[in-house]
């Protein structure tokens, strides 16, 4: 029987959960590298043993971790171990993560109050392992920038075409800072990905990372000096289904949108929402117009929308919603869920997941109609990730 494994990410550690197909009975691991905030962990799609981490502190910087056993055991990969280490190996080189100033200068940046601040290295906000590779991984950065490794994560350097392209001194930083949060690869054109940052917009590379093109129009956002422009705009998450690549659902600062012609157009799909702020979207494993969201009240009050934890489901990819409230908390609720917040498995009867704020991960084995939570009164969730383990 197949298992899942949820990868979750927490302001205080890291912790996996694990289960049988029926996602009823669950193990819980962790916290693993307690008191360290987890800003994304994932796993790889081709190794299900390969793990990755995002590992950061005020106090330490950023440090990339790996496992190999599905999380029994973790390193910093370039870091010498055991007898390695005894022998005075050097540490290696897993927290560096190399600029190509060559190519795209650390240039200074514009703020809308009119201050130049210069690019800044701070955290690795995503990891996205590759599709074919375990040991190749793109990196979104803050301030915002793309990296990746193909040596397991011991390198990394620069994809310095997305800065190089000259918008960067418009982008801004959204309330998180000025983060390049998603990377959606296409499974059927290895040279083709998404990137979403906050607040400059989604991007799109149709050659392996050398040249990108911002792919906002159709996106309004009020209060920047141009609300239709080119750059700028705060994008919460983009999705999509392995199955049509070509159609994107993004969360953005307010509005929800889809665009069917991979990010050239956008069109509006909130519909009968309650409010269209919100953080997550994510898409059912294996209905591609089956889309999931979790409205928050308002851009200055970051909890459910009238203290009620409801998941949003859409089975017509937007604009018709039905609330999906079976075993969540309908009053006095007031949690968030953040950007990398939400999963889906790939069972056949699909599951859905997500982690709040207030610590609680919950699970959905029918597609959203009733909800379980797995682990309460966790560190604030800042990720959730799934493997489906044959």
């Amino acid at each position: 029987m197949s298992k899942v494994r949820v990868l979750v990410g927490t302001r205080k550690g890291a912790f996996i959960l694990t289960s049988d197909g029926k996602r009823q009975n669950w193990e819980v691991s962790g916290p693993h590298f307690a008191g360290w905030e987890i800003y994304h962990m994932k796993g790889s799609p081709v190794d299900p043993n390969r793990i990755y981490v995002s590992q950061t502190s005020g106090w330490f910087g950023q440090i990339i971790q790996r496992s190999d056993d599905g999380g029994k055991t973790w390193h910093q990969p370039g870091t010498p171990t055991g007898e390695q280490a005894q022998a005075g190996q050097p540490k290696g080189e897993s927290n560096k993560f190399v600029y190509d100033a060559a190519a795209a200068p650390l240039t200074t940046h514009q703020w809308y109050d009119g201050t130049q601040r210069p690019w800044e290295f701070k955290r690795v906000w995503h990891l996205e392992p590759s599709l074919t590779d375990p040991d190749a991984v793109y990196a979104g950065v803050e301030d915002a920038a793309m990296f990746r490794t193909t040596d397991g994560a011991k390198t990394w350097a620069e994809m310095p075409g997305l800065r190089g392209h000259g918008t960067g001194p418009k982008w801004q930083p959204g309330a998180g800072g000025m983060c390049l949060h998603t990377i959606l690869l296409d499974p059927g054109n290895p040279r083709r990905m998404y990137i979403a940052i906050s607040a400059a917009g989604a991007f799109r590379t149709d050659d392996g990372g050398n040249t990108w093109k911002p792919i906002n129009r159709g996106l309004r956002s009020q209060y920047i000096p141009d609300p239709n422009a080119e750059v700028g705009h705060c994008v919460h998450h983009v999705a999509m289904h392995k199955s049509r690549p070509d159609v994107l659902f993004m969360q953005k600062h307010w509005d929800v949108m889809r665009s069917d012609d991979a990010g050239d157009n956008w069109r509006e799909v909130s519909g009968n929402l309650p409010t269209d702020f919100g953080f997550v979207i994510d898409v059912h494993a294996h209905e591609p117009e089956t889309i999931y969201v979790i409205p928050i009240k308002s851009d200055g009050e970051h909890y459910v929308h009238e203290g009620k934890l409801r998941v949003y489901r859409s089975k017509t990819g937007g604009n018709e919603w039905e609330p999906l409230t079976r075993g969540l908390p309908q009053a006095n609720c007031y949690v968030n869920v953040l950007r990398d917040a939400m999963a889906v498995d790939s069972l056949d009867k699909c599951g859905i997941y997500f982690g709040t704020t207030g610590g609680q991960v919950y699970v959905s084995a029918d597609a959203g109609e009733s909800w379980n939570p797995i682990v309460r009164d966790l560190p604030a969730v800042l990720s959730v990730e799934v493997q489906t383990i044959a």
